[in-house]
């Protein structure tokens, strides 16, 4: 109960933070949502931007140098130069422009006319495999000798709208590289840019480039796939939050390339740019729960002096329960809890007095029953008695009738002695003392004793006794008015033609004795009580002879036990240790 009504301060103590904090938490739960996604829309949209401007970069890049070779087939297929002055040309280019490692003009059947590389060429004419953007045709991404990305572009030459030839350049990305290597979000955050086909051509990571000589292809990247059909729609660039096998969680945005198809990846960890917004939620979480606690604790403390009249009243509550009738509160409070104070002092006080008129009652209601039952128990013996004196003191009774009335006063005696002996042992039960017995013997006397008056009610008494001794520590007397007590509770309550039987029996470590009859039987709601004091089935008597036996049974360190159905009898039941006769005998002396 302290345990419980502790619990009340301290949902109290909840309910008076949550009041005061809730405002508050519920300000700072939207805060927190309403930064997580500012925060995010902020870095998504200069990641954004950071992307967008390096694929522009990285596009005016390859096209200008495209539209370098694009103008350099202009000016061969237009001005009718020879041999040699194409040659003078071609390598001049090669010179003025570093990244083209080579620049080659085959003729329309794909023969060398001239080149700026000396030895044979590494470029070839075009097979279709390539991206067209601007009249040029740029070939898949490759990674050279030296490890550095490489594509050939060509132009096809014309001669009055004939094929006449193709101007092929092997243009270097290195400088594409060191345009990717520059950009950094944060401290941990790279661009990569992925090729059409998934191919990774270039990454900002040092950790990473490795991943370009090992051509890996992107294409389950997220933003890969997102981005190509992004691009093939709607031309803007997508953003998503993934786990990178490296750099863990990360947030990545994408700008396609539309003219080579490529696609610009800006990766940052979240950790990183996010890191603002979670340390202001940290601060948003310590200050929400500083002021939580310290609403706990002042409601703890107000709370407890608030329902400081509880704790008096439930320890009042069980003073009383534990029967002192005496116990009264004191608040001294001019609200609810004074009056509930009064209340229960004034419920104590009624208490007392009907514990009082309750004792009252029982004592007149147990006198009156005693008394019912004394006087109906006695009333019979002694107006036998009382008759069979008169008639003894008539001269006209012969011999046998003054025997006869002799017998009825010693019977009726014999039924006042006990009557006052059960009595006596509702008082102050008499001691037991064990000797060594055979329950076999003790049994078969009283039934042999009892058979008379079976007979006189018409009812048949019949034994079963176990083969051999069954041996007990017990008081022969004791027991035998155990079995007296059972066998007349038997014969009163079955009519006559009816019958008792008696059995003994061993059953392993227990000597066993049932009492059956086949009487009235007692009704369900009667049987738990049928061994109390004063507790009777019939319409005579104390209801003592059941009670007396339990505590006989019960002092032999025996069980008694009770099973009946209405019409159909009542069984008992006697369980005592058994013993052999040596041990017994050992036991007794």
């Amino acid at each position: 109960m302290a345990l419980r009504i502790r619990h009340i301060a301290t949902r109290f103590a909840l309910i008076l933070a949550l009041a005061a904090v809730l405002p508050l938490l519920a300000y700072g739960v939207v805060s927190i949502w309403s930064l997580q996604r500012g925060t995010r829309e902020s870095v998504v949209a200069g990641n954004q931007n950071v992307a967008a401007r390096a694929a522009e970069e990285i596009r005016r890049y390859v096209s200008s140098h495209a539209d370098i070779l694009k103008a350099l087939a202009a000016e061969i297929q237009d001005t009718g130069l020879n041999e040699r002055q194409l040659q003078s040309v071609v390598t001049s280019h090669v010179l003025q422009f570093g990244e083209f490692r080579e620049i080659t003009l085959f003729d329309d059947s794909g023969k060398v006319i001239v080149s700026s590389r000396v030895g044979p060429p590494r470029v070839s004419v075009p097979k279709g495999d390539g991206t067209m953007f601007g009249g040029v045709s740029m070939s898949p991404i490759r990674v050279d000798e030296d490890l550095l990305p490489t594509t050939v572009f060509s132009v096809q030459l014309s001669r009055l709208n004939q094929p006449a030839g193709w101007l092929v350049g092997e243009f270097s990305l290195e400088e594409m590289w060191r345009m990717v290597d520059q950009i950094r979000i944060g401290q941990r955050g790279f661009a990569l840019v992925v090729a059409p086909d998934g191919t990774l051509i270039a990454h900002g990571d040092p950790d990473r480039k490795a991943l370009i000589a090992q051509s890996r292809n992107m294409k389950g990247h997220p933003l890969v796939t997102s981005s190509t059909s992004s691009a093939s729609e709607a031309g803007s660039p997508t953003t998503a939050e993934y786990t990178d096998e490296s750099a863990g969680p990360v947030v990545a945005v994408s700008a396609p390339i539309a003219q080579l198809a490529w696609t610009v990846i800006v990766e940052q960890p979240t950790s990183e740019a996010y890191a603002s917004a979670t340390a202001l939620q940290r601060q948003l979480i310590v200050a929400i729960a500083v002021f939580l606690l310290s609403m706990v604790g002042f409601g703890l403390l107000v709370g407890r002096r608030f329902i400081a009249p509880i704790f008096i009243l439930q320890r009042g509550t069980q003073a009383v329960a534990a029967g002192d009738l005496q116990s009264r509160v004191q608040i001294d409070s001019a609200d609810e809890f004074g009056e509930l104070g009064k209340a229960f002092n004034a419920m104590a006080d009624r208490l007392v007095e009907l514990q009082e008129d309750v004792k009252r009652q029982e004592r007149q209601a147990m006198f009156g029953r005693v008394a019912a039952g004394i006087v109906h128990d006695l009333s019979h013996p002694i107006q036998n008695i009382g008759n069979s004196t008169r008639l003894l003191l008539r001269e006209d009774i012969d011999a046998e009738s003054r025997a006869g009335f002799h017998q009825t006063i010693e019977r009726e005696l014999q039924t006042l002695k006990r009557f006052m002996e059960d009595l006596r042992n509702v008082v102050k039960p008499r001691p037991i003392e064990r000797f060594a017995m055979d329950i076999n013997t003790t049994a078969s006397e009283i039934v042999e004793s009892m058979r008379a008056e079976g007979e006189r009610h018409g009812v048949t008494i019949e034994a079963d006794y176990s083969g051999s001794p069954l041996m007990i520590e017990g008081d022969r007397f004791a027991l035998g008015r155990v079995f007296r007590n059972l066998i007349t509770n038997g014969i009163q309550a079955t009519a006559a033609g009816g019958s008792i039987s008696i059995v003994t029996a061993r059953a392993g470590d227990r000597a066993e004795i049932t009492v059956t009859d086949t009487g009235s039987g007692i009704p369900a709601d009667r049987l738990p009580r049928i061994f109390d004091d004063y507790v009777t089935t019939k319409r005579r008597g104390l209801g003592l002879g059941l009670a007396i036996s339990k505590r006989i049974v019960e002092q032999l360190d025996g069980t008694i036990t009770v099973e009946s159905e209405v019409g159909r009898g009542t069984s008992f039941n006697l369980r005592f240790p058994a013993r052999d006769r040596g041990s017994v005998q050992a036991a007794a002396s």
